[in-house]
């Protein structure tokens, strides 16, 4: 018996084998949970397709968070193949590559705006037609931030914004949900070499410093992340919500 078997789980933000929610989608289908893949788009879907038959996984759905009526139709079909879920995952996140490059002072309007309505709102829109789902399951909530959030980073910028108002967000739904028993937590990942990593100026001298600093002197990998998240979407991690939960070999700890 795997610690999710018979748990069903939505896994939204695979762009592809690199994917943080990719190493939690393998890590949840070796612990017996059934999985749901979406992809944003055609481009993705390229990728996300192959892989979700690599391990077998039938349910896969066009969802770009940004349109309510595909989220809508989305948990639609879940509702119909699976009749609830027991866990959502969350690892989507977006800004213009511009904004992420030089000065903060430089953030625009339509940038910012996108920024966080990927970011940050597509959470609480996920999160609002998951929860007729996930009622009386005891479910899980989990979304990806960074130490961006509560820390200045060269060049991460608006993101940084975007991943403060996610872990706000994170705060507050998980009192919402709290009483239906449904927990909410964040992980927040140290740097990896991931597709929206690519997007932030200056990654490899980020990378290079937390290896340096870090209290472990290494980077993490996305299986790391992926074990934590078992152990938060799991009975093992009944009584945590609102947690930002650090993966980071202990970099958020140090000072100087």
């Amino acid at each position: 018996m795997g610690l999710l078997s018979g748990k069903k789980a939505v896994i939204f933000g695979v762009a592809n084998e690199k994917s943080i929610a990719w190493a939690i989608a393998e890590a949840f289908k070796r612990e017996g949970a059934e999985i749901s893949l979406t992809y944003a788009n055609e481009t993705v879907s390229k990728r996300v397709i192959p892989l979700a038959e690599s391990i077998g996984v039938e349910l896969v759905l066009p969802c770009d968070v940004r349109n309510d009526d595909d989220i809508k139709a989305a948990f639609s079909e879940i509702a119909k193949a699976w009749g609830g879920i027991d866990i959502l995952v969350h690892s989507v996140a977006y800004a213009n590559k511009d904004e992420l490059k030089g000065s903060f002072l430089n953030t625009t309007r339509e940038g910012f705006a996108m920024a966080l309505d990927i970011s940050a709102y597509s959470l609480i829109a996920l999160v609002k037609e998951a929860a007729p789902l996930m009622q009386g399951r005891q479910g899980s909530v989990l979304t990806m931030t960074y130490y961006g959030a509560q820390k200045v980073f060269p060049n991460y910028n608006v993101m940084g914004v975007a991943k403060a108002a996610l872990e706000a967000c994170v705060r507050y739904l998980a009192e919402a949900l709290g009483p239906d028993g449904t927990r909410v937590n964040a992980i927040s990942a140290g740097p990896l070499r991931t597709l929206a990593a690519a997007g932030v100026g200056g990654f490899n001298q980020i990378a290079g410093h937390v290896e340096e600093k870090a209290p472990l002197r290494r980077n993490i990998t996305q299986q790391e992340v992926a074990c934590a998240a078992l152990y938060l979407c799991s009975s093992l991690a009944s009584g945590v919500t609102g947690d930002i939960h650090y993966v980071d070999s202990g970099y958020n700890i140090i000072g100087l």
